[in-house]
């Protein structure tokens, strides 16, 4: 557990799992989870990952979140030739254009791909 001290803010990070800034800045696509359609008209989109770990990610996209949304999301991960796939995220936080996602449901396979993309990333996220 980590605490900062920020002018006039204090937060708690109480991840589980730490959270990596990304050195280069990957896109994603998203699509409301009730949704069949990879572009349908509302909650769906693409975004940019700053932040990801095992458990979730930090995003800004135009599409328009709000907590408790279900999503699917396609990671485009540097250096890898097919997306790697979220089937089932809720957005936890959302501010502004920039939202936090939890991963709820990844296979074995694409938490294997994950764990070997953070295993060669850099720092820690503060």
């Amino acid at each position: 557990m980590k605490t900062a001290t920020m002018p006039d803010e204090v937060f708690l990070d109480i991840r589980e799992h730490t959270r990596m800034r990304v050195p280069v800045p990957f896109s994603c696509a998203l699509a409301e989870k009730a949704r069949p359609r990879w572009f349908a008209k509302k909650r769906a989109g693409f975004g940019v990952v700053y932040d990801v770990s095992l458990k979730g990610a930090r995003v800004t996209s135009e599409a328009p979140m709000t907590p408790g949304d279900q999503v699917t999301v396609l990671l485009r991960l540097p250096k890898q030739m097919s997306p790697l796939a979220v089937e089932r995220a809720t957005v936890r936080w959302a501010k502004n254009q920039t939202f936090g996602l939890e991963f709820m449901h990844l296979t074995s396979t694409a938490a294997t791909r994950l764990k070997r993309f953070l295993s060669l990333q850099g720092q820690p996220a503060i």
